[in-house]
């Protein structure tokens, strides 16, 4: 993400939200995601030139409103719309949903003008 950010500049604006549903890979909170960036993984001084915000839940019943209303108006990854998770054992949120994020990392290209473009 860092070299998106230096490719684009002031042109992208990346917004990350941590989030634990997925095998639990984001059992950290806030300052302590930093910091485990910093001087472990990847370490060495990183420090991430996106917009790193509080952890929310993507999925569920407690989903973040942000995230409803993006997979209302994507409800599909543009590259795969027909597979959902590849391991449902992993799936820790209720209830279910076929437009539920699948698993970490997953984007959303958002136009310069607030409108939802691609997932």
């Amino acid at each position: 993400m860092n070299e998106l950010c230096e490719m684009f500049g002031n042109k992208l604006i990346i917004l990350a939200f941590p989030c634990n549903q997925f095998a639990h890979q984001e059992n950290a909170d806030g300052n302590e995601i930093l910091e485990i960036l910093n001087k472990v993984r990847p370490g060495k001084n990183f420090e991430p030139k996106c917009e790193m915000l509080c952890k929310v839940n993507v999925n569920g019943s407690d989903e973040d409103p942000l995230f409803t209303w993006l997979k209302s108006l994507l409800p599909y990854p543009s590259d795969d719309s027909v597979s959902f998770m590849t391991h449902p054992q992993n799936i820790i949120w209720n209830p279910v949903k076929r437009t539920d994020i699948a698993w970490n990392f997953e984007k959303f290209l958002i136009s310069p003008n607030g409108k939802p473009v691609k997932r």
